[in-house]
């Protein structure tokens, strides 16, 4: 039987068993498409990235001797949809059956499955062989339960595949070491150099300005840095878990101006297009942390293999428990527009202008960048959640829906209202101060509640409290704030307010 099977652009696992053997009977196919470049305008260097990556990965293919029909986003004969991509194929190959590995998107998973009705064919899904779970392992772990709490399926995991485990206990006799991962770096220990690929992309940047591309962002065409096969992915892992484990937890929240990765891994791109799998992740932090224990403290292991097992498996059942429903939620009622320094970073507030800088420059920013100051700030002015998910979506080099409108738009925008974060992540000027230096030499003052010179982050804190007071008056994790709230004059709520009203409506003055 003449079969063709689909691979998806963030489908590059080398070691699922579609691959255990060829046959002459088998070809794949792999396509770089508009319909994927322009669904969502997209970082430059995440396009580059992504279509990278899945050249290398139809050239390891063909070496091992698989038939692959690859078309690139300048072909000819590419039709730059799914749909006509899979019926032009079928014909041409006259393919008797057509299979696919599920995708981790609603929206193409609900395209293959129409595709497959309209097809006269034999088709079939195959899982991708890459998560810990299953897409409703987590609905199932949480049925007949109120709250989705991440702690209890994070325990879960844990539990599940022997993780961290003792006995039954979790080592080190802590769940969770967060308390721990909260230190502000202030130039020591000394950051490892970057592990660089400095790869030339002239010619693919070339070629996506031929065809009209959209894209935003900067990119050196000539120092192209992220991981795009296998080998480079595993070699990113090594240099983790050799030269920046042992602090990363002690600094994975901590902010600074001169430093754009700190001692986080980068490996969330390699992960989410499947060259490694979070399996192998884990397995290597958890050696080096067996093989060098008085090097390593599990409190480093602990808070990043929480981020693998716990929030990434986590949100991931979350987005497939709620799809397409949660696409819609705006609890808030917030409907706002991002300012124009989001494309930019042109503001004179120090701590944006170097997270969405360093975000257009790099397609990365770190967790506390994306939810505590570029999130925060979106929520504290009451943006649309749509179009924070949007850019969300574009810029980040790792971002998936699956991955990034769980954290968008519920982590950070409290747009679900509950259903993930149990309260809303966001702080004045205060937070920020605390885990970095942006405040230092910035145009505003960090200690200032109100006037010219007050950071806006205070004002807007203030007046998103007393905007969304009767939404939180029942939430206890609220309480605390809403009592100070309650303490403040009407003259100053009177002042805060009339500021924040000015940032919201003219931020790119700010």
């Amino acid at each position: 039987m003449k079969t063709l099977r689909l691979i998806l652009g963030d489908q590059l696992n080398s070691n699922h068993s579609w691959f255990n053997t060829v046959d002459d009977n088998v070809l794949y196919a792999m396509a770089e498409m508009r319909q994927e470049t322009d669904y969502v305008k997209h970082h430059i260097q995440k396009v580059t990235g992504f279509f990278l990556a899945m050249r290398q990965f139809s050239k390891s293919l063909e070496a091992k001797g698989h038939s692959v029909d690859y078309l690139k986003i300048n072909d000819s004969q590419n039709p730059q949809d799914l749909k006509a991509l899979i019926m032009q194929l079928v014909t041409k190959n006259k393919i008797e059956k057509f299979e696919y590995q599920l995708p981790d998107e609603y929206r193409l998973d609900e395209q293959l499955n129409k595709l497959c009705h309209e097809l006269d064919i034999a088709s079939e899904a195959f899982d991708t062989e890459h998560f810990y779970t299953s897409r409703f392992e987590l609905q199932d772990f949480f049925k007949g339960k109120k709250q989705l709490l991440m702690e209890s399926f994070y325990r879960m995991m844990r539990k599940k595949h022997d993780i961290l485990m003792v006995n039954g206990q979790p080592e080190g006799g802590k769940w969770n070491f967060d308390h721990s991962n909260r230190k502000k770096w202030d130039g020591t220990p000394a950051v490892p150099t970057e592990l660089n690929f400095h790869k030339d992309v002239s010619e693919l940047l070339k070629e996506l300005q031929e065809v009209g591309v959209e894209t935003f962002g900067n990119i050196d065409p000539e120092q192209f840095s992220w991981p795009t096969s296998r080998d480079e992915s595993l070699k990113l892992l090594d240099h983790f878990r050799k030269k920046l484990l042992c602090y990363f937890g002690d600094f994975q929240d901590a902010l600074h101006t001169e430093e754009k990765f700190l001692f986080h891994s980068r490996l969330s791109f390699a992960m989410n297009t499947k060259m490694i799998s979070p399996k192998e992740v884990v397995d290597a932090i958890l050696e080096e942390f067996r093989d060098n224990p008085n090097e390593v403290d599990i409190s480093q292991v602990e808070g990043f293999i929480r981020q693998i097992i716990g929030w990434r498996e986590y949100m991931r059942g979350i987005y497939w428990k709620e799809m397409p429903q949660y696409k819609k939620h705006n609890a808030l009622d917030n409907h706002n527009h991002l300012p124009e320094f989001f494309w930019t970073a042109e503001t004179k507030m120090n701590c944006l202008r170097h997270a969405i800088g360093q975000s257009l420059d790099h397609a990365y920013a770190h967790h506390i960048q994306r939810l505590m100051i570029i999130g925060n700030y979106a929520l504290l002015t009451q943006t649309h959640p749509d179009e924070v998910d949007e850019w969300y979506l574009g810029v980040y080099i790792d971002a998936l829906e699956w991955v990034e409108i769980t954290n968008t738009r519920g982590m950070s925008q409290f747009a679900d209202g509950g259903l993930v974060a149990t309260k809303p992540y966001v702080s004045s000027a205060n937070y920020i101060n605390k885990m970095g230096n942006y405040c230092k030499g910035c145009h505003y003052r960090h200690n200032l509640k109100v006037g010219a010179k007050a950071c806006p982050f205070n004002e807007l804190y203030w007046n998103f409290l007393f905007e969304k007071q009767h939404y939180f008056k029942d939430n206890p994790r609220m309480a605390m704030m809403l009592n100070l709230l309650e303490k403040k004059g009407w003259e100053e709520l009177k002042d805060l307010r009339e500021r924040a009203h000015e940032i919201i409506t003219n931020p790119d003055r700010f």
